[in-house]
């Protein structure tokens, strides 16, 4: 059993990327037997691990291209601060070869500015894929698609974007 209070949280950053219509993206995680959400279909908005020294949006728009392949968006925002989730007890040790307790996440607002076409969830070279299909759903329904632990950061990325969410 590993010590989660002796982890430290994988820095991160989230992307919730909004279409002309006021909807968010979400992608379909793909199937993988080490998945730090476990076992499950689970919907998520891209997300992804920031890098040392990164800069947190370039980190950011990063992320969004090698999940999505889109280039064509705006930042309209970043949260405010830090949102922190931790991983389940039987995650713990398991998920990120066992480095992290969870994550400590900076969340931007992206419109999106490209045509649908540009959307490709083919993995950028040298990534594995994330997601194995996408739509666009209302953004109050986002917490009730993400894996459970996940949950209280989308509820707080909803509301503190709450204000840019319009078509």
């Amino acid at each position: 059993m590993t010590d989660k209070d002796g982890l430290p949280y994988r820095p991160c950053v989230g992307i919730m990327l909004l279409n002309r219509e006021g909807r968010a993206f979400v992608g379909r995680r793909a199937e993988g037997a080490d998945a730090p959400e476990g076992e499950g279909q689970w919907w998520q908005m891209p997300q992804g691990g920031l890098d040392e020294g990164e800069d947190p949006e370039a980190a950011a728009r990063r992320e969004l291209f090698e999940e999505t392949g889109v280039r064509s968006v705006s930042i309209l925002a970043r949260s405010k601060e830090w949102l922190l989730y931790d991983l389940p007890e039987e995650l713990i040790g398991v998920a990120w070869e066992g480095r992290y307790r969870g994550q400590k996440q900076l969340w931007f607002a992206a419109r999106f500015e490209g045509p649908e076409s540009e959307i490709n969830l083919s993995p950028a070279e040298g990534h594995e894929q994330e997601f194995d299909a996408w739509r666009w759903v209302r953004v109050e329904d986002l917490p009730s698609l993400i894996v459970p632990f996940k949950r209280a950061v989308y509820e707080r990325v909803v509301e503190e974007f709450r204000p840019l969410i319009k078509p």
